[in-house]
């Protein structure tokens, strides 16, 4: 399969996100050309919605706050709806660089999911302690599971082709890790292949951390149940990658 920007949608998860997100979608634009870009705005409180718009980006707005896994269901449903073949993660806050993009989309050719790792020889993004500890567990456990090397079982960098995307649009994990953790378990049970791909990420533009120092022993904790939760349900079955659609 060959994927082109054309067919493409970008999809930004964002929750009060005003101070970087227009930055964001207008280098997405920049660096993609022909590439579409959708910002689901998580219940924000501040102007991440009108900013984003104002910047080229197709808004879509969520009531309350759900969460990076609902508001990525609710743009694999988008993309489906609105005829796009393949959806590419890419967070608002200015961390993942869209230069990227083209190499993520390259491996889909060969693979449904393909992962933008952090620590796979590109860059110099370090995490310490226990955070550092529950993604060495994690890439462990998940690479047996998903039967390939990974090194960054938690990046929100990635891209998902046509058959994870009929099955994220409907079956994409809400919890928390869920969207990380446990949509790799659900695609790797429903026979979907993952790869992964070198990327560097930048500092922060705006907004603030989803983790800090303090919270770190409590990741790791709820990274292991986040595991445990996903193998305790029951897999979901696809057709063969060039069978019937699902």
């Amino acid at each position: 399969m060959t994927v082109t920007l054309e067919h493409t949608l970008i999809v930004m998860p964002a929750l009060n996100e005003e101070a970087s997100v227009a930055d964001v979608v207008r280098e997405v634009k920049a660096k993609l050309p022909g590439v579409s870009c959708l910002v689901v705005d998580d219940g924000s409180s501040d102007s991440t919605a009108a900013v984003a718009q104002a910047a080229g980006a197709a808004v879509l707005r969520l009531p309350l706050n759900l969460g990076v896994g609902g508001a990525m269901r609710a743009g694999f449903k988008y993309a489906l709806d609105n005829g796009y073949e393949c959806v590419v993660q890419v967070d608002s806050d200015g961390q993942h660089n869209p230069e990227s993009v083209p190499l993520l989309l390259e491996q889909l050719g060969e693979a449904d999911i393909v992962l933008g790792a952090r620590f796979a020889g590109e860059g110099d993004y370090r995490v310490r302690g226990p955070r550092r500890w529950a993604m060495v567990v994690l890439s462990t456990v998940l690479s047996r599971i998903c039967r390939t090397p990974l090194t960054d079982t938690t990046s929100g960098f990635k891209a998902t082709g046509p058959r994870a995307l009929r099955l994220f649009a409907v079956h994409y994990p809400a919890e928390y890790l869920g969207d990380t953790i446990e949509s790799l378990v659900i695609a790797a049970r429903a026979g979907c292949v993952i790869r992964q791909v070198p990327v560097s990420m930048r500092a922060r533009v705006g907004g603030t951390p989803s983790h800090n120092p303090f919270k770190a022993a409590a990741y790791l904790g709820r990274a292991i149940l986040a595991l445990l939760f996903a193998l305790s349900r029951p897999p979901i079955l696809l057709p063969e990658r060039k069978g019937a659609p699902a």
